[in-house]
C-alpha cells in the first residue's frame, strides 16, 4: 500500500517522510523507520508500531488511539496534543519527548522511559505507569486520578 507516494508496510523506511494527515489507521508498521517523519494530524488509530523508530518525529495532534507502541523509540518526539488513549506503550523510550496536553487515558506505559519528558497538562487518568522512569519529567498541570504508579 502507498500513502503520499511512500510504501507503507512492516520494516518500511519512512525517515523524514511527509505523512501529514495521512490515514495509517490499523496499518502494520512494526520495525518501521520513521525517524524525523512529519505525521502531524495523522490517523494511526490501532496501528502496529511495535519496535518502530520514531526518534525526532512530529506526531502533533496525531490520533494514536489503541496503537501498539511497545518498545518503540520515541526519543525527542513531538507528541503535543496527540491522542494516545488506550495506547500500548510498554517499554517505549520517550526520553525527552514532548507530550504536552497529550491524552493518555488508559494508556499502558509500564516500564516506559519518560526521563526528561514534558508531560505538562497531559491527561494520564487510569494510565498504567508501573515501573516507568519519570526522572526529570515535567508533570506540571498533569491530570492523574486513578493512575497506577509503582516502583
Amino acid at each position: 500500500m502507498e500513502v503520499n507516494g511512500y510504501k507503507i508496510d512492516r520494516d518500511a523506511n519512512l525517515s523524514n517522510a511527509n505523512l501529514k494527515s495521512a490515514d495509517l489507521g490499523g496499518k502494520n508498521l512494526q520495525f518501521a523507520n520513521l525517524t524525523g517523519a512529519d505525521l502531524t494530524g495523522a490517523n494511526l488509530q490501532g496501528a502496529n508500531l511495535k519496535f518502530a523508530d520514531l526518534v525526532s518525529a512530529n506526531l502533533m495532534y496525531a490520533n494514536l488511539t489503541g496503537a501498539n507502541l511497545q518498545h518503540a523509540k520515541l526519543q525527542d518526539t513531538n507528541l503535543e496534543a496527540a491522542d494516545l488513549v488506550g495506547a500500548y506503550m510498554m517499554f517505549a523510550n520517550l526520553q525527552g519527548a514532548n507530550l504536552q496536553g497529550a491524552k493518555l487515558q488508559d494508556a499502558n506505559l509500564q516500564d516506559a522511559n519518560l526521563e526528561g519528558a514534558n508531560l505538562s497538562y497531559a491527561n494520564l487518568s487510569y494510565a498504567n505507569l508501573t515501573d516507568a522512569k519519570l526522572t526529570d519529567a515535567n508533570l506540571q498541570g498533569t491530570t492523574m486520578p486513578d493512575t497506577t504508579i509503582h516502583d
